[in-house]
């Protein structure tokens, strides 16, 4: 279904649909959905990356999408009566409840994401990676970079290390912007995230770790010292030198200094 036919991309919505069909294809492909697997499309626009993933499919019943647009959302029931459609923002659906109802796989998550809202909800998703088996998404080229990125690097930020601590970060299709209507002015890539199932942190741990990266990169210019001043930690009991800038920590720096943080909490 061409992207120009019947329905203009809405600004509002952040709707650049991809048509090239040999990256479609490709996207499919690194997919390889089975039948017997439960996939959830966020944003799936006019279908059609639904359309390869239903064709790996055989069956539509097993696709869950996610469609902001009313306008697509009755394009897409007209076009796949068996989809189940949840018509609502992404961001504002309650996804754990959602996500619960996993198959003990684990859902897998495909979309082409609207670039104002990929950074918020890979956040959010992150927060529920035990139902989740893996992710694909089409991303900014920029978004991508930060999600694999490495310490002492400009990238190297707050999505970086989250990112990483739960998922395994695997950059795959670059997508210029031509495969695009309307055409975005930025660079695209599709990336896979898979789920680690080895993390290391308490869930009481895993707060200080959110805090203390949140709070870091805040003021990344800074040494941890200063940047993390408002902790008020014990530096003579960190794993970490207080003298480093945030950039410069890696993941199981963060990861260290998060499990000594939280210990010493429970102390005072």
């Amino acid at each position: 279904m061409p992207a120009d036919r019947g329905h203009r991309a809405r600004k509002r919505f952040g709707q650049n649909f991809l048509v090239d069909q040999n990256i479609l294809s490709a996207m499919a492909r690194a997919v390889a959905p089975r039948p017997t697997q439960q996939l959830l499309e966020i944003g799936p626009g006019q279908g059609a990356l639904t359309a390869h993933l239903i064709d790996e499919l055989s069956d539509p019943s097993r696709l869950t999408v996610v469609e902001i647009d009313r306008d697509l959302a009755a394009m897409l029931r007209e076009r796949w009566p068996e989809l189940t459609l949840i018509e609502a923002d992404v961001l504002r659906i309650d996804l754990a409840a959602l996500l619960a109802t996993a198959p003990d796989a684990g859902w897998r998550l495909v979309g082409n994401l609207p670039y104002n809202i990929s950074t918020p909800l890979l956040v959010r998703l992150f927060q529920h990676v035990g139902q989740i088996q893996d992710m694909h998404f089409l991303l900014q080229q920029e978004v991508v970079s930060r999600l694999a990125a490495e310490p002492g690097t400009k990238q190297w930020g707050r999505l970086s290390v989250v990112a990483q601590y739960h998922c395994k970060v695997q950059p795959l299709l670059a997508v210029p912007p031509q495969c695009f209507r309307p055409v975005p002015a930025v660079d695209s890539r599709f990336v896979r995230l898979t789920p680690r199932r080895d993390q290391r942190l308490s869930d009481d741990a895993l707060v200080s770790f959110d805090t203390l990266v949140r709070t870091a990169f805040q003021q990344r210019r800074k040494t941890l010292r200063n940047a993390l001043r408002t902790l008020a930690l014990d530096w003579d009991q960190m794993p970490v030198s207080p003298e480093l800038r945030p950039d410069q920590v890696d993941l199981d720096g963060y990861v260290a200094l998060a499990g000594a943080y939280c210990r010493s909490q429970d102390r005072a």
